[in-house]
């Protein structure tokens, strides 16, 4: 049985409704997740449905293409921050990371783990599935030297989802010191599994009950 703490309780989709979101922050209580990931504009909503819990608000930033400006992924931050969120997972910019702007990738990471403190989590998206392994390994460096929390495979809106070989190598790249999450496409126990075991630490997923077998 995976521990329930592995699981970001996740509604991302722009069709969701307040009593969808309702729906999963009372299934991420009953069933003592660690976060209910959401867009920015449910943040306040699910910091009160939370409230009291030690499930955890999480809101992406720059979601899901990663290409706003540093100035307005800081912006959607300290909004998040100021709603409720306690964990910000925010997607990197895939373009200038392949144009090896790799100090404005690195910047823009840094930019918004000085918003978030030491007690704000930050989670770096880097859509593995637009990457090769050499970009992979230099997204998950460059997460690493601007202080951020964990890398994370993906948004689960892009060409594809999490793998647990890339799990892997993004876990080799950080080593142990930060956190890596898997997200995407997960959808099954085995497949959960399967990640953790290649080295994931955190979960994202909206399959998360039928995956725990509820």
């Amino acid at each position: 049985m995976i521990s329930s703490k592995y699981f970001d309780h996740t509604i991302l989709k722009a069709e969701a409704t307040e009593t969808q979101v309702a729906k999963i922050c009372d299934e991420a209580l009953a069933n003592d997740f660690a976060s209910v990931c959401v867009n920015q504009y449910y943040t306040r909503f699910v910091a009160e449905k939370l409230k009291g819990s030690d499930v955890k608000v999480c809101t992406v930033v720059g979601f899901p293409l990663g290409m706003s400006d540093t100035g307005v992924k800081a912006f959607e931050t300290k909004a998040a921050i100021e709603d409720g969120a306690q964990e910000i997972d925010m997607v990197i910019n895939v373009g200038a990371l392949k144009d090896k702007k790799y100090d404005y990738v690195k910047n823009d990471i840094h930019t918004l783990k000085e918003v978030c403190g030491s007690d704000i989590v930050l989670k770096v998206i880097i859509e593995t599935c637009l990457l090769t392994d050499e970009e992979k390994v230099k997204a998950c460096e460059l997460a690493k030297e601007a202080g951020a929390d964990f890398v994370k495979t993906s948004t689960g809106f892009s060409t594809g989802g999490a793998k647990a070989e890339d799990v892997a190598l993004m876990r080799k790249t950080v080593g142990d010191d930060m956190g890596v999450k898997a997200s995407g496409g997960i959808h099954t126990a085995e497949e959960a599994q399967a990640m953790i075991d290649a080295g994931a630490s955190r979960l994202g997923t909206s399959a998360t009950l039928a995956i725990i077998g509820k």
